[in-house]
């Protein structure tokens, strides 16, 4: 268990897929996200949903995202934000907002 305040330190925000391309020096098969953040700018994530998703249907979607969580680097790519999914199985579903909304739109 964690504590509420922990929780609260989390940033949550709605972004745009305005990139997808291969991760082909992943260990495990990934595509390197450029994802519009808004007010936030756009920010880099690695994520691991080839399975379900193509890279063309990516462009143009709307997912949540943790985006203060600092960076990490995999393999020669910086990953700055953390896309959020559900695990079922070896799949990853997308979270994503019901709605279209603004890009940088905080999750409460």
């Amino acid at each position: 268990m964690i504590d509420f305040t922990t929780f609260e330190g989390l940033d949550l925000r709605v972004g745009t897929v305005v990139k997808a391309d291969n991760f082909l020096e992943a260990n495990k098969p990934a595509y390197q996200l450029v994802i519009d953040f808004g007010p936030l700018g756009t920010l880099n994530s690695s994520a691991q949903i080839t399975k379900r998703y193509l890279k063309d249907e990516l462009v143009g979607k709307q997912i949540i995202a943790v985006v203060n969580i600092g960076s990490k680097k995999i393999a020669n790519f910086e990953s700055q934000c953390l896309v959020l999914g559900a695990k079922e199985a070896d799949d990853v579903i997308l979270l994503a907002p019901e709605t279209k909304l603004a890009n940088g739109q905080q999750i409460l």
